[in-house]
């Protein structure tokens, strides 16, 4: 690191230089919070994922046969293709009290405050650990912080939380669903419009499918599990892209329908999805397709409301009471069930992530640095 203690709206300004789409390799921002947290004296793990890459970052801080805290934040952010920007988006640009660029709040603004307090927690003089951990991919499902749990026995003690910085307004957040996304790929056979009978249409499979999806949905509607935390309180099932044809005047040979599943803690997302995948089937073996596949788009368990007495300190610390849910997903869910109760709580309000003029606020990240001191004060006692 520098002579002086960096700031985090200083890390953030580098980091937000450095554009990490998910899906892309990431060496570039991978390298660059290696090098501050090697130049701080902390090793760092480098976990490659099976694309090969794409990296997850791992380093601790403190005895690692003792259970401590994981801090968890991604490196990727959202594109901004198709935006209209009232700046250059990977240029951190204080404007009227606020700092704007894409993922200052989803969530490199976290993430600068994890690294900017390295020094403080060296500080500390922890008698138990801190880790930090940081993943990539995860707006694509949570693609790769899967293999960064996998590969934490052999790294460290069972950490006894994890504290997962998306935005929150520092409110720690105890619950969230659970999502499933796929993609079904239907084929059928091309022929000229005018004899309709001598071709396979893939779209008129696609579209009986969609039917299928929508009976399932109301049916959960209608019938599913029930759990008042969440709004709406039950599982969700959408199908939400449909592409099919190239031409009217050509039986379309192929179609995919892409849906997704969101559960409430409790509820298998495969138990709502493999009823819709038999009917793909189904549809196959009646002839109104040739074959089928599926592929996985995204995947990660819900947060069930467990980590109650993580969440109480955290209140303690960032004087905001704890939050039952929120609606959307986060690496949270993927911990807990490797056994790290988990929370959610960073700086930042998720209704600016994945928008245009995207910004985080200075008494944000300092809030969230004085819940880093809190910390690095419990793990000391």
């Amino acid at each position: 690191m520098r002579n002086t203690d960096p700031t985090p709206q200083q890390i953030l300004s580098d980091l937000v230089a450095l554009p990490c789409l998910p899906g892309q390799p990431n060496a570039t921002i991978a390298e660059a919070i290696t090098a501050w947290l090697q130049g701080g004296g902390l090793h760092v793990h480098r976990i490659p994922g099976p694309e090969g890459d794409r990296v997850n970052l791992f380093a601790s801080i403190g005895p690692l046969d003792q259970p401590g805290i994981v801090l968890s934040g991604h490196m990727d952010v959202v594109p901004v293709a198709g935006q209209s920007w009232t700046g250059d988006p990977f240029r951190l640009t204080p404007r009227d009290g606020r700092l704007y660029g894409r993922g200052t709040t989803d969530m490199k603004g976290f993430v600068a405050c994890m690294i900017a307090a390295v020094p403080l927690f060296q500080r500390a003089g922890l008698r138990r650990p801190v880790h930090l951990a940081l993943s990539y991919d995860e707006e694509i499902g949570c693609r790769g912080v899967p293999h960064l749990i996998a590969a934490l026995p052999g790294l460290c003690a069972l950490p006894a939380g994890c504290i997962v910085g998306e935005p929150s307004g520092m409110q720690p957040v105890l619950s969230h669903k659970g999502k499933l996304a796929v993609e079904v790929a239907l084929t059928g056979r091309a022929a000229h419009s005018s004899d309709p009978a001598a071709g396979v249409n893939a779209l008129y499979a696609a579209a009986s499918l969609a039917q299928r999806v929508q009976q399932a949905a109301e049916a959960l509607s209608r019938h599913g599990q029930r759990d008042a935390r969440f709004a709406p309180d039950h599982s969700t099932l959408v199908a939400g892209v449909l592409r099919a044809g190239t031409a009217v005047n050509i039986i379309p040979d192929h179609a995919t329908l892409a849906m997704e599943v969101r559960t409430i803690p409790g509820e298998r997302a495969d138990s709502v999805m493999d009823p819709v995948l038999a009917a793909a089937e189904a549809l196959v073996a009646a002839g109104a397709a040739l074959s089928h596949s599926v592929t996985e788009l995204a995947r990660y368990p819900a947060l069930p409301p467990e980590a109650q007495s993580l969440a109480a300190q955290l209140a303690t610390w960032t004087g905001q009471s704890p939050r039952q849910s929120v609606s959307y997903g986060t690496e949270a869910g993927l911990f807990h069930a490797a056994g790290i109760p988990s929370v959610i709580c960073g700086p930042g309000d998720i209704a600016r992530a994945h928008r245009p003029d995207e910004y985080i606020t200075g008494p944000e990240l300092d809030a969230c640095m004085a819940m880093m001191a809190r910390l690095a004060a419990e793990l000391s006692q």
